[in-house]
């Protein structure tokens, strides 16, 4: 799973690690949330390129934006059945370039952030698909959803499900690979491999979208963790789509610039 993610590194140092023509100033980010537009690396006329996409699914099929669930992630295994997803698969892929991100695990009734990264620090590409949602009126939005697998090895201690990672060897395949090279490309769709990310506990403070600084992803001894989770009020039931809200479906809005 991803729902939420850093970007840290210099605008330039992000344009040499993916090596797009287009020249974007952005600030740092420490905490990225769906339905905020985040940069993604596409091939455009046989040149990468970086856009701006809404961070939230939207197939090309559907009529009505506000009665679509927000689709966020796009599961390896069923990504080229899926009717949502087997289009963009095939032509519409895209690398999220990020330094790190979030996820929650569960310590008794309650869930303490995590902040995972590169062993080596610096930009990574999660694997992307997107899709240009048109509407009525003839508006038009570009939208994309990051793809996870199954965890594997030791980042089965913090969820079941992990971003698929494209290592830098295989943008190219990524990105040009012909749409009918599936094979090719699901052999890209697989768990990262143990020692190329590392991880901490982190204040709860990553909860909030409103919160974004580089506090967040400071890291907090498992003693502090505990103690502010035994001294943290325990919240009222949400609900959502018939299940608990996790602390990564804030519904506060933002903007990447």
């Amino acid at each position: 799973m991803c729902g939420r993610f850093v970007i840290t590194s210099a605008p330039a140092a992000i344009r040499e690690a993916f090596a797009y023509v287009d020249q974007p100033n952005f600030p740092a980010r420490y905490n990225i949330a769906p339905t905020q537009p985040i940069p993604v690396v596409i091939l455009d006329g046989g040149a990468r390129r970086f856009r701006l996409m809404r961070w939230g699914f939207l197939p090309s099929w559907v009529k009505d934006p506000k009665a679509f669930a927000l689709v966020i992630n796009a599961r390896a295994e069923t990504v080229f059945e899926k009717p949502a997803f087997r289009n963009a698969i095939r032509r519409r892929r895209c690398l999220v370039p990020t330094d790190g991100y979030y996820e929650w695990r569960a310590i008794g009734s309650r869930k303490q952030p995590y902040f995972i990264q590169p062993q080596g620090g610096g930009p990574i590409g999660f694997a992307g698909v997107w899709e240009t949602w048109v509407g009525s009126n003839g508006e038009e939005l570009d939208t994309v959803a990051i793809v996870t697998t199954a965890a594997e090895g030791r980042m089965t201690e913090l969820h079941d499900r992990v971003p698929v990672t494209i290592a830098p060897d295989d943008y190219a395949c990524w990105l040009d690979a012909d749409e009918t090279d599936v094979e090719g490309v699901a052999g890209l769709l697989r768990s990262p491999p143990d020692g190329l990310f590392v991880w901490c506990a982190v204040s709860s403070a990553v909860n909030r979208v409103a919160n974004d600084n580089p506090q967040l992803i400071l890291p907090i001894s498992d003693e502090e963790a505990q103690a502010v989770q035994a001294r943290a009020p325990k919240p009222p039931a949400a609900k959502r789509a018939g299940r608990a809200k996790l602390p990564t479906e804030d519904s506060g809005q933002g903007s990447f610039f």
